[in-house]
Order: structure tokens, then sequence, then C-alpha cells
């Protein structure tokens, strides 16, 4: 996909996800659990962190279920997903997802899609705007995405 094919605007941002909770996303995570509240909404690059992953983490039966037979890349982008919503956690009657951690605010993901390559990038804390070049690099692997 050129770049100018891209839209103008506010579209798109990239998440700065810990490992190995970042490729969970990709196996089907959802929500993403965060301290603060979010306000953006539109399609978010799913970034990985640079940050290895503590083992006792990955022994964790959820996550070592869904990220079986993945490499957790480091410092990449892995993905893209459509960021929805975003609630406080109203308890396990409300929000039923076994990534759900309580008190915290949910991220509500949707449309994930993964990239067959890591695009290696830096990302940032908060949803940061990606830089073109990086964009042009993500998109070339997802010739049929439609913004």
């Amino acid at each position: 996909m050129r770049l100018a094919a891209l839209p103008e605007g506010d579209w798109i941002r990239g998440i700065t996800i810990r490992q190995p909770w970042a490729t969970c996303i990709l196996a089907g995570k959802s929500p993403e659990n965060r301290p603060k509240p979010w306000s953006w909404r539109g399609w978010a690059l799913i970034h990985a962190g640079k940050r290895t992953p503590e083992p006792a983490v990955l022994r964790d039966p959820l996550i070592a279920t869904a990220i079986r037979g993945r490499e957790l890349h480091l410092g990449a982008v892995i993905g893209i997903a459509r960021l929805t919503g975003c609630h406080l956690d109203r308890g396990a009657g409300q929000c039923t997802s076994p990534w759900a951690e309580r008190g915290v605010h949910h991220l509500v993901l949707g449309d994930v899609q993964e990239l067959a390559l890591p695009v290696p990038a830096t990302g940032a804390l908060g949803a940061w705007k990606p830089p073109a070049d990086l964009l042009v690099q993500v998109f070339q692997q997802l010739p049929g995405f439609r913004p």
C-alpha cells in the first residue's frame, strides 16, 4: 500500500504492550488492561515492548495456551486492531473475559490482524502517533486493509 492511499488525520495510533500480552492479543486476548481510561478510538498498531517477559508469567496456563507455538517479538509492531471502547471494570458479572483484571480500565479490541513479519519500531507510553514510514511498512503486509 502506498502512503498516498492512507487516509489523513487521527485514524491510527500505536499502543505499546509488554510481552507476552501483545502476542496474546493476536491470539484473541481482549480486553487489554490499563490503569487509566483512554478516550481515543480507532485503529491501533500493536507494538510489542522491548522488555523480556518474566518466566513465571509465561507459565500461567491462560498465557501459555495463547502463546503456544508463537514467537515473542520485542521492540516491533506485530499486528493491528480496532480500539472500539474503554470501560472501568465492573466486576466478573459485567466483564466475563478471563483476561479482564479487576479494578482497572479495559480497552476493547476487535478486528485484530497479525503481521506476517514484525516491523521493528520504537513505541511510547500511551497512544502514540506512528511515523509515516512505519505505516508504509505495516500496510505493505496488509494489502486488503481498508480503514
